[in-house]
């Protein structure tokens, strides 16, 4: 499973990639609004894919700890221009980073490639819709809602519980008709984990390379990075790097991040320490 195929694109995952972080929302929680807006969006798109980024994800909607809900109109009017900017201009690979049904359809109709789901396609007509669109989607697990997932997590067995639910939303999505080869993981950092959760699942990540699917990873300017270091948002740049790298030494595919660059820099350090471990 080591690359993914949407609407005549290839994604080659031997080595990881990165993806970009473009949020349309005026109150997530890493950049705080700064690129709300069509053209600021475009912009920050612009630079992220200049220094890299091979898919670029598109969010319309917060998925913070108590963010109020968006309706559907006001989701599509967030995205939709940002989507048909980039793929006019981009041979680049577009994620829809949503859970409405609705969304999906317009997203993919607009140029997306990916529909990157915190929800793992469990909303009403998601899975349905997913199916019907036949592009490739990442499920994340998460306990709970966004609104109330960080209030008192807790799990028996963190990785069995998160090995379960990935078996059962793969067996649900293959059900309904969606290929295999179209399926990514993301274990959800920070989604219903408390900081112990967090990095107990950053040290057991390669557990999840035995369901034989793509690993999507994103820590980037967490409160998992923030809590343990006592860093502000924009302050968590180093933190995530080094998180990232331990993620790809255990089998991470795709590295979601708002810091580009250097990210990139890291894989390349890491890439070519690689290189010359192999040939002694």
């Amino acid at each position: 499973m080591k690359t993914l195929h949407s609407k005549g694109l290839v994604l080659d995952l031997t080595q990881p990639v990165v993806m970009g972080i473009v949020n349309t929302t005026p109150d997530s929680f890493s950049d705080g609004g700064h690129f709300f807006g069509v053209e600021q969006a475009c912009a920050h798109a612009e630079q992220l894919i200049s220094e890299g980024a091979k898919i670029i994800d598109i969010g319309g909607e917060s998925t913070r700890p108590g963010a109020p809900l968006v309706s559907v109109e006001q989701e599509l009017a967030r995205v939709i221009p940002v989507i048909e900017y980039i793929s006019r201009r981009h041979n680049v690979w577009l994620s829809i980073d949503t859970s409405k049904p609705e969304v999906m359809a317009g997203a993919v109709a607009a140029g997306c490639h990916l529909i990157n789901d915190v929800r793992a396609l469990t909303e009403p007509g998601a899975l349905a819709m997913a199916a019907q669109l036949q592009v490739p989607v990442c499920l994340m697990h998460m306990q709970g809602q966004p609104q109330t997932m960080q209030a008192n997590p807790s799990y028996d067995d963190l990785i069995k519980e998160v090995t379960e639910f990935f078996k059962a939303r793969i067996t649900a999505c293959v059900s309904a008709g969606i290929s295999l080869d179209n399926i990514i993981l993301d274990p959800g950092f920070g989604f219903g984990k408390t900081l112990a959760h967090n990095y107990q699942l950053l040290a057991n990540l390669s557990k999840f390379t035995s369901l034989q699917l793509p690993l999507l990873i994103g820590l980037s300017r967490k409160s998992m990075i923030g809590q343990l270091l006592g860093r502000e948002v924009d302050q968590r740049v180093s933190g995530s790097v080094s998180a990232a790298l331990l993620a790809c030494q255990q089998g991470a595919n795709i590295i979601r991040v708002h810091d580009v660059a250097p990210t990139i820099d890291m894989l390349k350090v890491w890439q070519m320490t690689q290189a010359h471990g192999q040939h002694g």
